[in-house]
């Protein structure tokens, strides 16, 4: 890389020791080509510069740290690259151009950058409309850079919007998110839209090894594979590890020095964990977890990955090739592969589940420890129980063996009483019952002698299964909100409508992600209260899935689509140019489902703008 390269060098000796630079910022990209992990994203790009179909605005999306603004830096670069030899937009940038050095350092005149969670009124929106009017200083385009765009208030995307559609030819903009969900769709709308993807682990070794070798560091292979692990598909994330894994091992990074640091547990050592779980082995998985903990593994930490090894496992079972990972160990590998052989999905499927719940307990816990032991005692406990399936087959596998079992004069169970006369043998078995324990059956035994059949005996029937009233259906947050509502919980209520994403929901599960203003209680109190409505456990878990909008930015998006339509209905927008000064300030639908209704006809608060007809 060209800036990478140059400064992988070691500095001359000087009088004054140079500035250190960490080496996020050393070794960033400043050209398509050393971007990591992105290659559908650059192929795209490359195919629309040459066939010039470039975009008037780009937003770009993606987990913290993939190279979003590293990424718009770059795209404003190939738009105004200018050198001796080539003057037009080029996404081949080998050789440094005219603009690249301070657009890459931001602090070229025609690249404006904004941080939009520290600017996020109109007035500032209204600013960047003012001066996209005036031609570029010196460079071929003037390029906004609006970082955290989702951070803009609803009347801030309100002013952009007419800007953003017909900018002037000499204006582009690039807009960049880790929360696409926040932006509205008539912004998305006009946008090119690059999804960066999570770095995967093996990409991630590869750039560290080769950063590592660069900074003459001696770096063990189980280290960079903790590090890229550690950093879940960020590449800043990533060397901001490796930086302090240099610092903390003194120039050279071996893989206990990153264990500790992370206060992460031995992969190998989880591994021996879970072979005396999967044993039923108590003593000898707690004596294991207690030899981590002192050694500095955080509880949770190790749970985690004695999930994410159960997981793995799971994985091998069905997918072989992913023992091929760059980021497992080698005792991962093989013991992984094996335990996938002998191990049936329903065990590790209910590991999986123990472990799930039992993470976020030991997390909230103020004794961690002893939390995280009792999760182990369970899963040991658990490991050896047959599942429900198993239990029902013993079950009936027990009571046919009975049936067929001699009597206890010799006789089968079919035959007569071996007194030959007609005389029938009347015995009572118990068996168990569905509900209110064993239940009493009269069994007739009928001579083969007799000529007729003897009068049946008394039969006493079993007691009516008790039939319970039916659980409300729960398939959404709506249906969460309807209950809450019948309920009369109305706090409760307001917080699953704004603090709640919603992942996934199955009966008995649902999977959330949480809005960074909800009560740290929420989730057990959504599964308290699922639980008293619907009659029935619900598993609550905090997925680290981004999950879908909140209930209250769906409401806010179907107020707005409402007044966009509004506005352009031709019947209303002859009324309003018919009466100059009128306002749409209400949208109603009246012929909408009654349950519909509340929420057609709750008022919408036009922008305050008092220039502009309101936005639909």
């Amino acid at each position: 890389m060209s800036e990478a390269g140059n400064s992988g060098a070691a500095a001359p000796e000087t009088g004054k020791a140079a500035a250190y630079r960490v080496l996020a910022r050393k070794y960033r990209p400043s050209n398509f080509s050393e971007l990591v992990g992105q290659e559908p994203m650059v192929r795209t790009l490359t195919n629309a510069f040459a066939t010039g179909r470039i975009a008037q605005a780009w937003m770009l999306t993606g987990v913290r740290g993939v190279g979003k603004t590293t990424t718009a830096r770059i795209l404003a670069r190939a738009l105004n690259y200018k050198t001796a030899d080539m003057d037009q937009p080029s996404v081949d940038l080998a050789l440094l151009g005219e603009h690249c050095q301070a657009i890459m350092e931001g602090r070229h005149v025609d690249v404006i950058e904004m941080d939009a969670a520290s600017h996020t009124g109109i007035d500032d929106i209204r600013d960047i409309i003012e001066r996209v009017r005036y031609a570029p200083v010196s460079a071929r385009y003037k390029v906004y850079i609006i970082d955290e765009v989702h951070m803009l208030s609803t009347q801030a995307f309100n002013g952009l919007l007419k800007t953003l559609e017909e900018p002037p030819p000499h204006v582009k903009f690039i807009f960049a998110t880790t929360e696409i969900r926040k932006v509205p769709i008539t912004v998305l709308s006009r946008c090119q839209r690059f999804d960066l993807r999570r770095i995967d682990a093996g990409a991630l070794v590869a750039h560290l090894s080769a950063i590592a070798a660069k900074e003459g560091i001696s770096v063990d292979d189980e280290a960079l594979a903790m590090i890229a692990r550690a950093a879940e598909g960020s590449a800043r994330d990533s060397l901001s590890i490796l930086d302090q894994a240099i610092a903390h091992g003194a120039g050279a990074v071996g893989a206990d020095a990153v264990r500790a640091m992370l206060g992460l547990a031995d992969r190998a050592r989880i591994v021996d964990l879970f072979d005396h779980v999967m044993k039923g082995d108590v003593a000898a998985a707690l004596a294991e977890f207690r030899t981590q903990y002192d050694t500095g593994a955080d509880p949770a930490a190790v749970l985690t990955d004695l999930a994410e090894f159960n997981h793995l496992v799971t994985r091998l079972r069905f997918v072989p090739t992913a023992v091929e990972d760059a980021s497992l160990s080698q005792d991962e590998r093989d013991r992984g592969a094996d335990f996938a052989r002998t191990l049936s999905v329903k065990v590790l499927s209910r590991t999986w589940q123990m472990l799930l719940k039992g993470i976020p307990e030991v997390q909230s816990s103020n004794r961690p420890v002893s939390a995280a032991e009792m999760v182990l005692i369970r899963l040991a406990h658990a490991a050896d129980l047959p599942t429900l399936d198993e239990a029902l087959r013993s079950l009936d596998g027990a009571g046919a063996a009975q049936n067929a079992a001699p009597r206890p004069n010799g006789t089968p169970a079919g035959s007569g009483n071996g007194n030959g006369g007609g005389t029938s043998a009347v015995a009572q078995t118990r068996m168990p019952g569905g509900s209110g324990g064993a239940q009493t059956m009269r069994l007739v035994e009928a001579s083969p002698m007799a000529e007729a059949p003897p009068a049946p005996a008394a039969y006493v029937a079993p007691p009516e299964p008790v039939v319970e009233a039916p659980s409300p259906p729960v398939k959404s947050l709506a249906d969460i909100v309807t209950l809450a509502d019948a309920q009369r919980d109305m706090a409760f209520k307001v917080l699953v409508k704004r603090c709640i994403r919603l992942v996934r929901i199955e009966p008995g599960r649902i999977d959330v992600s949480l809005t960074d203003d909800a009560p740290k209680m929420l989730l057990n109190d959504l599964t308290t209260k699922l639980r008293a409505w619907t009659g029935r456990s619900w598993l609550v878990s905090l997925s680290k899935e981004q999950g879908g909008p909140t209930l209250a930015e769906l409401e806010t998006t179907k107020r707005e689509s409402a007044f966009l339509d509004a506005k352009s209905d031709p019947t209303v927008a002859a009324i309003l140019s018919r009466f100059p000064g009128a306002k749409i300030i209400d949208v109603r639908i009246p012929d909408a489902p009654e349950a519909d209704a509340g929420e057609a006809e709750v008022p919408v608060e036009p922008p305050a703008d008092d220039d502009e007809t309101d936005q639909p």
